[in-house]
C-alpha cells in the first residue's frame, strides 16, 4: 500500500512539473502540439523516474529559443543533447528541481514520416515503436486534436506489421540442445546470458506481433505491465521469463525450450501462414560432444 501511495505521489508531482515546463515551449507559435508520456502518463512513477515530453513544431525552434525556454523553467545546464536539425528532430535533457526532464523537439513532418516508416514501410527494428506505444498512452498538453489524429492512426495496427514482427523475431539459438558443461568448459558465461536475453526479447517480439502491440528493445522496462496487455500469451510468461535469469544454466535452457515451443504453437494457431519449420527443427536439436577416435 505504501508503494502504491508513493507511486501516486511521484506521478502526480511529475505530471504537474511537466505541465509547468511545457508552458515555456508552447508559448512559441511554432509549437503545435505537446504531450507527456512514459511513466508520468501511466501513473507508474517512482523517485528515480524522469519526465518524458514531446513537442511538435511546424519548424524547429532555434538554439536561442531552446535556451530561453530552459532558463524560464529554471533548468540546469544540459545533461545531454542528441539529434540533427537537418533531420528535424532534437532531444535535450536537463534537471528541474532535481528531476531529469527529457524533452523531444520534432517537426510534424518528421514525426509523421517516422510513423510511416513503421506503419507503412514495416521497419520492425526501429526504436520509434517505443514512441508509437507512448503516443497511445500519452497525456496531451497542447494541440489535443492533432495528437488524437496520431493516436487514431497508431491504434490501427497493420496486419502486415504484425506478420513482419513475428517473422523477424521468430529466431532462437537452441541453447537447450547443448550439453550441461558446454558453457562452463568454454568460459562463455557472458555469451550464455546474451543468448537468454536475445531469446527473451524475441519471444516478446513474436508475441507483440500476435497481440498487435508496439515493441522495441530500446530501454525496455515494466515487462510485467507490458505482458498484461497481451491476450495471446503463454501462461505465467512474466514470471517464467524472469526466472530464466535466476536458475541454474541447464534448467534455464530447458525452461527456455518450453517457452519457445509454446510461443511457436501460438504462432501456428493465430498466424498459420507463417513458416515455422526452421524453428521447429531447432526445438528438437541436440549437439553431442565428439569423441577422439584412436586406432
Amino acid at each position: 500500500m505504501q508503494h502504491i501511495e508513493e507511486m501516486k505521489s511521484a506521478s502526480s508531482y511529475l505530471l504537474a512539473l511537466a505541465k509547468h515546463n511545457v508552458q515555456a515551449y508552447i508559448s512559441n507559435p511554432k509549437a503545435k502540439a505537446a504531450m507527456v508520456t512514459g511513466s508520468a502518463a501511466e501513473g507508474q512513477c517512482d523517485y528515480y523516474s524522469d519526465i518524458d515530453m514531446s513537442i511538435y513544431y511546424e519548424e524547429l525552434p532555434s538554439e536561442e529559443e531552446l535556451e530561453i525556454a530552459r532558463q524560464q523553467n529554471h533548468g540546469s545546464e544540459r545533461i545531454w543533447f542528441l539529434g540533427d536539425r537537418s533531420y528535424g528532430a532534437l532531444v535535450e535533457a536537463y534537471f528541474v528541481n532535481g528531476v531529469e526532464c527529457q524533452i523531444g523537439h520534432t517537426t510534424i513532418a518528421t514525426w509523421e514520416q517516422d510513423m510511416a516508416t513503421i506503419l507503412t514501410e514495416l521497419d520492425v527494428t526501429s526504436p520509434m515503436q517505443k514512441a508509437l506505444s507512448g503516443i497511445l498512452i500519452c497525456i496531451p498538453l497542447h494541440g489535443e486534436e492533432l495528437i488524437q489524429k496520431w493516436q487514431s492512426i497508431a491504434a490501427s495496427y497493420p496486419d502486415a506489421l504484425a506478420q513482419a514482427m513475428v517473422e523477424r523475431h521468430l529466431q532462437f539459438f537452441p541453447l537447450w540442445g547443448l550439453q550441461q558443461d558446454y558453457f562452463a568448459t568454454r568460459d562463455a558465461t557472458l555469451w550464455q546470458h546474451q543468448i537468454l536475453v536475445e531469446a527473451a526479447q524475441n519471444i516478446l517480439g513474436v508475441l507483440s506481433g500476435l497481440n498487435r502491440l508496439y515493441y522495441s528493445t530500446f530501454q525496455f522496462k515494466r515487462m510485467g505491465k507490458f505482458i498484461e496487455k497481451m491476450n495471446i500469451v503463454p501462461d505465467n510468461l512474466s514470471l517464467r521469463l524472469e526466472s530464466l535469469f535466476h536458475t541454474p544454466a541447464y534448467s534455464a535452457a530447458n525452461a527456455l525450450q518450453e517457452l519457445v515451443r509454446e510461443t511457436v504453437e501460438l504462432v501456428e494457431l493465430h498466424m498459420p501462414q507463417i513458416d515455422t519449420l526452421q524453428v521447429r527443427r531447432k526445438l528438437d536439436s541436440k549437439r553431442q560432444a565428439w569423441k577422439l577416435l584412436t586406432e
